[in-house]
C-alpha cells in the first residue's frame, strides 16, 4: 500500500475534525470522555478493529483522554489504511462518548 500524497493527506485532515499531523509520520487525534471507564471501553473496541486488520496504533490513556498515533511503517508515513482506521475509530468514538 502506498502512502497518500500530501493533497490526500490534507483532505482527510481538513475532512476529519480533530486528527492533527504530527512529525510528518503520523496522525493523532484525542478523544475525551465523561467518565474514565468509557475511555476504557473505547479502547477495547478500537482495538478489536484494529486487530481485525492486524493494523495497529499507538494508544495512551490519561484519565478520560485517549490519544490515538497511527501510521504505516512499511510505507514510513500515512497510507488509506491509517485513514480508514482512523473513521472507524470516530465512528466508535460517537457510539461510546455518552454512555
Amino acid at each position: 500500500m502506498e502512502k497518500l500524497t500530501e493533497q490526500e493527506l490534507q483532505q482527510f485532515l481538513e475532512s476529519h475534525q480533530g486528527w492533527q499531523l504530527v512529525d510528518e509520520k503520523w496522525i493523532e487525534k484525542k478523544y475525551r470522555f465523561k467518565e474514565y471507564l468509557n475511555g476504557v471501553d473505547f479502547v477495547q473496541e478500537i482495538a478489536k478493529a484494529s486487530e481485525e486488520i492486524n493494523h495497529h496504533p499507538f494508544i495512551a490513556i490519561d484519565y478520560k483522554l485517549v490519544r490515538v498515533r497511527l501510521s504505516s511503517w512499511k510505507e514510513n508515513g500515512i497510507t488509506p489504511l491509517d485513514t480508514k482506521l482512523a473513521e472507524q475509530y470516530d465512528a466508535i468514538y460517537e457510539t461510546i462518548k455518552n454512555v
